[in-house]
């Protein structure tokens, strides 16, 4: 048996989903057009501080919050419709979340290269 390590499913991850840059992410958010979901925990959160106009769903809830058939489903919080962008600290959770997202069946979903870290240097706003 071979497992395989969380950089090959990173790597097979970034295969199949759709990658964009902090600036491209700005822009979608600007124009209305995609829910920013911060991936990361509350901890990173609290020490590091939020995106403005971001929605805050931990990684580990992810699947849940977003199955419109399960009890966890927070209806109403995003825009079902819009692309979902996603981001963590640095992009390798959010890799693998967008490809689950992608696997759930979601068309519209794709990932900020860098995360966080490159997001706190562009012109997103950091509360």
């Amino acid at each position: 048996m071979k497992i395989k390590s969380s950089s090959e499913l990173v790597q097979a991850a970034l295969q199949e989903i759709k990658t964009i840059s902090s600036e491209e992410a700005l822009k979608l958010s600007n124009e209305g057009k995609c829910n920013l979901i911060d991936i990361r925990e509350k901890g990173e959160l609290d020490k590091t501080g939020r995106v403005e106009n971001s929605n805050h769903i931990p990684r580990g809830m992810l699947e849940f919050w977003l199955d419109p058939q399960g009890p966890y489903f927070k209806n109403g919080k995003l825009d079902m419709s819009k692309e979902m962008v996603l981001f963590c600290a640095g992009g390798l959770r959010s890799a693998l979340a967008a490809k689950s997202l992608k696997e759930m069946g979601f068309e519209k979903v794709s990932h900020i290269n860098g995360g966080f870290a490159a997001i706190s240097q562009s012109d997103f706003k950091i509360i």
